[in-house]
């Protein structure tokens, strides 16, 4: 393989790490709850910086009243707030966005991998486009519980699509990571693919509750086992149309524990039907006990955060973790889909002359 191929192959592995770098600053962000710490966009209190003292905040607020901080325009962020947001725009506008038009610009007609390249590089341009668009408007909305979820999907959805792009890049060069049997593959792929919905799903729910005023509370802070596994000492209770935010973390509980159990019962069929058949390319189950191992760690996570409650507030750490841990769950599944779906396209198609 010649210099320039290594760096075509390997663009993609770059700008997938800088994205999993951009979604934690996210999550960041929202646990120092300084989603409004740059109020305009692109530019930050009328600045490229962020380095914005108490005054000349002050100052901008007073030239901008109809931009006044949902908290009211007293409130006043520190360096390290407004840094957070900050370096989040700067690595997606600065960085990921040049490297995915360069991405598409190298490997958009690279013979090797065909107009499907071309259509998975594109794809990403467009997302990451519009994952711009929605950053802007999460900013202009005061970061409503909506548009937060919106921009969370955004970014998984380009995620997707750079997991795509190396999917290709893998399946061609016969890596063994998306070597799935055509198969067992065939037999499993309706399935995991309404189990990653479901855990989209989930992730979703969780971003309500963890971005909608008093959620986090909504189930109380009793400790073991009032708050958790309980919600305010019940199981379930009855919820009203009006009552959906503000009993969204129950809500989220439920989803996510019947979401669990649907995780474990397709992953111990997937393991008995392996065992039955005697089948010896156990890389697709691999993939799901990872998924699953994952998913429950979490839910576990999940209650632990609850559980954190001190004068102090909740351990906020731990809700990074988890949304962290929530999304990789669901870039599991996903990857899986895509790789079978490229796998059974590819043995449709017959076997292919795989050039350097």
């Amino acid at each position: 393989m010649t210099g320039k191929n290594i760096v075509k192959d390997n663009l993609t592995k770059v700008i997938v790490i800088t994205t999993i770098l951009v979604i934690a600053l996210g999550g960041t962000i929202r646990i120092y709850d300084a989603g409004e710490s740059c109020p305009d966009w692109p530019l930050c209190f009328g600045t490229f910086g962020f380095d914005i003292s108490e005054e000349e905040q002050e100052k901008w607020w007073e030239e901008n009243p109809d931009e006044i901080d949902s908290r009211g325009s007293g409130h006043r962020y520190t360096t390290f707030e407004i840094f957070t947001e900050w370096i989040h725009r700067f690595l997606a506008g600065m960085v990921l966005g040049p490297l995915v038009i360069l991405n598409w610009y190298i490997l958009r007609d690279d013979a090797r991998y065909g107009k499907e390249m071309a259509i998975a590089t594109k794809l990403s341009v467009i997302l990451i486009l519009w994952q711009g668009a929605v950053g802007m408007l999460t900013v202009k909305m005061d970061n409503e519980h909506w548009s937060v979820i919106l921009h969370l999907g955004s970014a998984l959805a380009f995620m997707m699509s750079l997991i795509w792009t190396w999917a290709i890049i893998s399946r061609r060069k016969e890596t063994d990571w998306i070597s799935f049997d055509p198969e067992i593959s065939a037999k499993w792929k309706n399935t995991l693919l309404i189990m990653s919905s479901f855990t989209l799903f989930t992730l979703f729910s969780g971003t309500l509750v963890s971005t909608s005023p008093g959620a986090n509370y909504g189930c109380g802070i009793n400790g073991f086992y009032d708050s958790w596994p309980l919600c305010q000492g019940e199981l379930l209770s009855k919820i009203a149309i009006n009552e959906i935010v503000a009993k969204s973390q129950m809500i989220h509980r439920w989803v996510v524990g019947l979401v669990g159990i649907l995780f474990i019962c397709v992953f111990l069929n997937m393991w008995y039907f392996f065992s039955k058949q005697n089948k010896g390319d156990i890389l697709l189950i691999k993939w799901i006990f990872a998924a699953t191992f994952s998913y429950i760690v979490n839910i576990l996570l999940g209650g632990l955060y609850v559980l954190s409650w001190s004068v102090d507030g909740y351990l906020e750490i731990l809700s990074l973790i988890h949304l962290l841990l929530a999304s990789t769950s669901f870039v599991l599944l996903a990857t899986v889909c895509i790789g079978i779906l490229i796998v059974l396209k590819d043995d449709n198609k017959g076997p292919t002359i795989l050039e350097d």
